[in-house]
C-alpha cells in the first residue's frame, strides 16, 4: 500500500491536470443527474421545494403516468419526426457545402464560409424574430413569393405538420455552420498525395469523391452524425421560441415537454421522470450508432 501511495505521489502531475475537469464534471453533471434520478421517484413540486417534508416517495408512479400521457406521446412522436428528417438534411447540406467550399481558395470562398457559419453564432432570439416575419401568414416573405405564382397562403406555424417542417427548415439552416466547419477541417486534413496519385491513374472527379474523399471522411461523418443526433433529440430552442409547442401540441418536443412540466406547471418529479426517459433514449440511440459503425479501414 505504501508503495502504491508513493507511486501516486511521484506521478501526481497527470492527476493534478485532470482534477479540475473531473471536479467540474462531478459537481455539475454527475451529482445533478443523481439528484434528478431521486426526484423522479417523488411528487416534488413548489410546496416540496419550499418544505422538504411535503415531498413523498411515490416509486415508479411518474414513469407509469408518462406511459398514459397523450401529450408525452405527441412529444416523443414529434421528437423522432424532427430527428428522422432533420439529422440527414443537416449532414447532407453541411457535407455538400463543405465540399464545394473546399475546392476554392480565393477570397470569395472565405466570405461564403463566414456567411454559412454566421447562423450558428447568431442569437436564437434574433433568428426567431427574422424567421417569424418570414413565416408570417399575412405579410411574410415566403407567402409573398408564393403569391407571385398564384399559390395560396401557407399556414407555416399554424398547422401541426407544416409547423414541424417549418421548424426543421429553421433548425437545418441554423445547424449547417458548425458541422460545415468540422467537415472542412477533415477535408483539409486529407493528404494531397492521394489525389495526385488518383489523377495520375486517370481517376475522374466523381471517382475521387466517392473512392477517396468520402471514405477518408468516415471519422468526421461519424462524429457529426452522433453529435447532431444527440442535439436533435434535445430539440428545444426552435419550438420554445417560435411556437411554444403549438398548435395543438403539434410541435412540442420531449425537451420542451420536460421544460413545461418542470418550470411552467412546477411538477418537478414528473419532469425529472421525463428527462430520464429522454436520457435513456439518447444513450440507446448513441450506443446503436457505435454498434452499427463499420469496422475501421486503414487507407
Amino acid at each position: 500500500m505504501s508503495q502504491l501511495i508513493k507511486g501516486a505521489v511521484r506521478n501526481r502531475h497527470p492527476f493534478i491536470f485532470i482534477a479540475p475537469a473531473l471536479i467540474i464534471l462531478i459537481l455539475f453533471s454527475l451529482i445533478p443527474i443523481l439528484i434528478a434520478l431521486v426526484i423522479s421517484f417523488t411528487d416534488m413540486d413548489l410546496k416540496g421545494l419550499a418544505n422538504w417534508s411535503n415531498i413523498s416517495f411515490i416509486g415508479f408512479e411518474n414513469y407509469i403516468n408518462l406511459l398514459s400521457d397523450t401529450v408525452f406521446h405527441k412529444a416523443v412522436y414529434n421528437t423522432f419526426f424532427y430527428v428522422i428528417i432533420g439529422v440527414p438534411l443537416v449532414i447532407i447540406f453541411s457535407l455538400g457545402i463543405a465540399l464545394l467550399l473546399n475546392y476554392g481558395k480565393n477570397l470569395i470562398f472565405t466570405v461564403f464560409r463566414a456567411v454559412y457559419f454566421m447562423p450558428a453564432i447568431t442569437n436564437i432570439i434574433a433568428i426567431a424574430v427574422v424567421w417569424g416575419f418570414l413565416y408570417n401568414t399575412e405579410y411574410g416573405l415566403f407567402n409573398y413569393l408564393l403569391s407571385l405564382g398564384d399559390i395560396g397562403k401557407v399556414p407555416w406555424l399554424e398547422h401541426p405538420v407544416i409547423a414541424k417542417l417549418s421548424l426543421i427548415l429553421l433548425a437545418v439552416w441554423k445547424g449547417i455552420g458548425i458541422n460545415m466547419i468540422i467537415f472542412l477541417a477533415a477535408l483539409q486534413g486529407i493528404p494531397q498525395s492521394y489525389y495526385e496519385a488518383a489523377r495520375i491513374d486517370g481517376a475522374k472527379r466523381w471517382q475521387i469523391l466517392f473512392y477517396i474523399t468520402i471514405p477518408l471522411l468516415r471519422y468526421a461523418v461519424f462524429f457529426v452524425t452522433v453529435t447532431t443526433l444527440i442535439g436533435w433529440l434535445q430539440f428545444f430552442e426552435e419550438p420554445f421560441i417560435m411556437t411554444r409547442g403549438g398548435p395543438l401540441d403539434g410541435t412540442v418536443s420531449m425537451a420542451l415537454f420536460i421544460y413545461q412540466r418542470g418550470f411552467q406547471f412546477s411538477e418537478f418529479g414528473y419532469a425529472a421522470a421525463g428527462s430520464f426517459v429522454l436520457f435513456i433514449v439518447i444513450i440507446i440511440v448513441t450506443l446503436l450508432q457505435f454498434k452499427l459503425r463499420k469496422a475501421d479501414t486503414e487507407y
